[in-house]
């Protein structure tokens, strides 16, 4: 196979540069002798609007191609591979909309008479481009229970499409799957955990090849994104509700044991239960019940907060319920302990770390997309929610 140059990671817009409405053609130089006649070179797409997410395709009559080079206006180029008889060439990488390409085929004929055909073509512009927020961030360490978490301004209808484009390696060879979910903010959104949690040490690297891929409904993804990052120690937080405890275990073996007091029961004010995995510690934070659906329940500024879901579940310290942390469940939902115990815990914990939290009254297991709640389903369950299953 001919290999050409590498992909452009992000291809900006251009003016057309042809009207033609079929594919291109063009004679590739004169033939030298009888018979020998010129290379005819077609080339798709084509015009000034030409249909983006598609591979560029080059094709060779009357001879065969050398080199084959598509090009942008800024000179990055579309990678592509040339068939062994040397008549055709695909690029690896779709068109990206709203952008004019330039396609240089250097041809030999039959009688061995050297050529070059150019060729141009302009895609049309996407009616919305399709972002992607993702977590975690490049170069981070994060906890065994940290999934790959990308969520979309726009709606993904094409989620098969999308979900192929998606690479995730691993340092260890640790398998895993994507599963689709609506998220707490109400977009689309996918996650990639493996089935059981990350072994520490584990260096995981995502690749969304996204550019030039159609979305749906009118969304194009125009640029491609990556993300390295390490799994850190394994350190589980188990929480009982029951025995108002936090217990931090590492390695298997038990760190420090905490007493805390979590949501009341009876009613909203309950905690969730389930795998919850640490989001971000945020500090000082002002917590208000009102954006949680609480009413005036409380407005203050709470030290060491730890989120854990969408929906305003922290471990955080709450001096203010000091006689009932190992006693009684007297928080607004939340996992409070006493400010020496928080400042100690929050310097322990990293984001990824799981919390299993047991209880009998609570309000329910956390959901997929409340935070990462992905654990809270069997790994048949996860699996079946991947678009490529």
């Amino acid at each position: 196979m001919v290999r050409t140059a590498v992909a452009a990671a992000l291809l900006a817009p251009l003016a057309a540069c042809s009207a033609d409405s079929a594919p291109a053609a063009a004679d590739a130089g004169k033939g030298s002798g009888d018979g020998d006649r010129p290379v005819t070179v077609t080339v798709t797409p084509t015009g000034r609007q030409a249909a983006a997410g598609e591979r560029v395709k080059v094709t060779a009559a009357g001879g065969r191609l050398t080199s084959v080079t598509v090009t942008d206006a800024e000179g990055r180029r579309l990678a592509g591979e040339a068939a062994r008889d040397g008549r055709t060439w695909i690029s690896d990488r779709k068109a990206v909309p709203g952008t004019a390409y330039e396609v240089t085929a250097a041809t030999r004929t039959q009688g061995g008479t050297t050529g070059t055909a150019r060729a141009s073509f302009t895609t049309s512009p996407a009616d919305k481009v399709n972002k992607v927020d993702w977590r975690p961030g490049t170069g981070t360490t994060v906890g065994i229970a940290q999934p790959i978490s990308l969520v979309f301004d726009n709606p993904v209808e094409n989620r098969a499409e999308v979900e192929k484009q998606l690479k995730v390696t691993t340092s260890n060879g640790t398998e895993g799957s994507w599963g689709w979910i609506r998220d707490w903010s109400g977009r689309d959104r996918v996650d990639w955990r493996p089935e059981t949690y990350f072994k520490p040490g584990t260096r995981v690297t995502l690749d969304a090849e996204l550019n030039g891929t159609d979305s749906g409904n009118g969304g194009w993804f125009v640029r491609d994104y990556t993300s390295t990052f390490t799994i850190g120690a394994e350190q589980i937080v188990e929480v009982d509700l029951d025995s108002h405890r936090l217990t931090l275990v590492r390695d298997g073996r038990t760190v420090r044991r905490i007493p805390v007091s979590g949501g009341t029961p009876g009613g909203d004010k309950r905690s969730w239960r389930g795998t919850a995995v640490l989001m971000a510690k945020e500090g000082t934070i002002n917590m208000n019940s009102e954006t949680v659906g609480l009413g005036d329940a409380y407005d203050k500024m709470v030290d060491y907060s730890m989120r854990l879901t969408w929906s305003g579940m922290y471990a955080h310290a709450a001096p203010w319920n000091a006689p009932y942390f190992g006693n009684a469940n007297r928080s607004s939902g939340c996992i409070g302990m006493s400010d020496a115990d928080a400042a100690w815990f929050y310097d322990q914990v990293r984001p990824g770390d799981p919390f299993e939290i047991t209880g009998k009254d609570t309000k329910g297991v956390v959901e997929p997309g409340n935070g990462f709640g992905a654990w809270n389903l069997s790994w048949a369950e996860w699996r079946q929610r991947s678009a490529l299953r």
